[in-house]
């Protein structure tokens, strides 16, 4: 449950930093006017794996690995690893990856500032948080990631092992 929650509270968190920068949304039919709206955010994938360009803009947040460590007369240490896929739309290539940048910096600078989320979730910095800006030519669609680790809360034993 731990990592779920840690998902859900980086959601939240994703939301509350983003939630002032609107971008615009695809055109999807002839005579349609331009929206324009904050990034959605969802957890692990999008609910319909055919509407990646639907729903641009957008953020996910993944658990990619996760790890429970316990060194002799320490406590357990758990970490996980996510990766957060940032996609954005815009006809303008040269704005659109601005755009991107933009998103994926907002991001970054407020976890950077938090570093602890939803009161449990320590980002760790040791691991650092990785940004990358995908090179590809997917225009009008520019994407990017950030991996991050967390550091979790430890489970409790129930029993105990001598």
């Amino acid at each position: 449950m731990t990592r779920i929650i840690l998902l859900e509270r980086l959601r939240d968190f994703t939301r509350e930093a983003t939630a002032d920068l609107i971008m615009p949304t695809k055109i999807t039919s002839e005579g349609e006017n331009q929206k324009f709206r904050s990034a959605d955010v969802y957890l692990m994938r999008l609910p319909d794996g055919n509407s990646a360009k639907k729903k641009a803009p957008y953020v996910i947040h993944q658990l990619v690995t996760g790890t429970d460590r316990q060194t002799q007369g320490q406590t357990v240490a758990a970490k996980a690893n996510v990766r957060s896929i940032f996609c954005i739309y815009n006809d303008d290539e040269q704005e659109g990856g601005l755009m991107l940048l933009n998103l994926m910096e907002r991001l970054r600078v407020a976890l950077l500032r938090q570093v602890v989320i939803g009161g449990q979730f320590t980002l760790d910095l040791e691991a650092g948080l990785e940004v990358l800006v995908y090179p590809d030519d997917t225009a009008p669609f520019c994407v990017g990631e950030m991996a991050s680790t967390w550091k979790l809360p430890a489970v409790e034993r129930e029993v105990s092992y001598d």
